[in-house]
């Protein structure tokens, strides 16, 4: 069990703060949403929750429909003690390293360049905004960095760190909105609602002012980590050895299988309740069971892992497409059944009417 001073800790901390937590004891990855207005504030949010909680380096990839690899690659690298730009030759480099030129095997390179490259690692926690946007390639090149931890640079292989976090970004919609691989590999999905504010943004600023002066001021969170973090490496690993060892029943694994198998075979499902989904759903739960002091998982541990496993990746049903269409059902009757059914609805019906709670 976690010592008492490391829950308040965790007690204290926001709901953002919460869920890069989770994913950081989990050593997965999540999809934060939000109002499309307010992306910007919430990635430099993200980027202080990094820096002064976690004490982690950070790096922002703005993604959109034309994003190419080459910008992919270069944003998630941050530098350490290298040449000021103005005298790098990389600013002026046009060629890109998935090309094969001749100054890729070139012997000549300058030496300029050789420390410019030896300086640059992959962040330790990437904020990827609108990755739902960005071209199919670009999303298949951040699952592969995500299951491989590496990325293929036009001169090196770099390697993530070992604490790594990709969140991606988005703004606005609802269900599955990345690619199908990528977002059934995505380990958790949270909203956040702008009402709820940005505390670790607003506290950079001593006048107490409302976060429209501070999305005036347009401030620039620091990139690099904190050398006093709220939550350090020794806690993160701690909580994850507790996770590892915490303890699941007989009667919570079958409410868990219940909640899985009536998920399946909803009307409103069209897909999206995985094989990977199901182990996500329990890692969760083992993850929020030191969170909340326990060595064990609970029911209410399960229904909450449940809502923030599904919510991304379930599939609502074309209503042409019901299974109820086969047997004769009215096509306008079934509209007005599904209209405005989404992902938690689904969720909230299965946890709340269908799957009996074990006493």
């Amino acid at each position: 069990m976690a010592d008492e001073t490391l829950i308040e800790k965790v007690h204290e901390l926001s709901d953002l703060e919460l869920a890069a937590l989770i994913c950081l004891v989990a050593q997965e990855h999540c999809i934060i949403d939000t109002e499309p207005d307010a992306i910007d504030d919430l990635a430099q949010e993200l980027q202080l929750v990094a820096s002064k909680v976690f004490g982690l380096s950070n790096a922002v990839v703005d993604c959109h429909e034309h994003t190419s690899l080459d910008d992919f690659a270069h944003a998630i690298l941050s530098v350490e003690h290298s040449p000021t730009r103005s005298n790098s030759p990389v600013t002026t480099r046009q060629e890109s390293y998935f090309l094969h030129t001749p100054a890729f095997g070139s012997t000549n390179r300058s030496p300029v360049t050789e420390t410019f490259s030896d300086n640059k690692r992959i962040a330790n926690v990437i904020i990827a905004k609108n990755l739902d946007e960005a071209p199919k390639q670009i999303q298949i090149q951040a699952l592969e960095l995500m299951r491989t931890k590496r990325i293929y640079t036009r001169t090196s292989v770099q390697n993530a760190p070992k604490r790594f976090l990709f969140i991606a970004l988005l703004g606005g919609g609802e269900g599955p909105r990345l690619t199908r691989h990528l977002n059934d590999y995505m380990f958790i999905s949270h909203f956040h609602d702008p009402e709820d504010g940005f505390p670790n943004l607003e506290d950079m600023y001593d006048d107490g002012n409302s976060i429209s002066s501070v999305v005036k001021k347009n401030p620039v969170p620091d990139v690099e980590g904190s050398l006093w973090p709220t939550i350090s490496a020794i806690d993160v690993e701690h909580l994850s050895s507790l996770a590892n060892d915490a303890v699941v029943s007989i009667e919570v694994k079958r409410y868990q299988q219940d909640i899985i198998s009536f998920l399946r075979v909803h009307r409103a499902v069209a897909g999206g309740v995985s094989a990977s989904s199901s182990k996500h759903l329990d890692k969760l739960a083992k993850c929020l069971a030191p969170l909340h002091g326990l060595a064990y998982a609970t029911p209410s541990l399960i229904g909450l892992a449940a809502r923030k496993i599904y919510l991304h990746r379930i599939h609502i049903v074309q209503p042409e497409n019901e299974r109820s269409m086969q047997w004769g059902s009215d096509l306008d009757a079934i509209s007005a059944l599904l209209e405005g059914i989404g992902a938690e609805d689904v969720i909230e019906d299965v946890l709340g009417t269908t799957a009996e709670v074990p006493l």
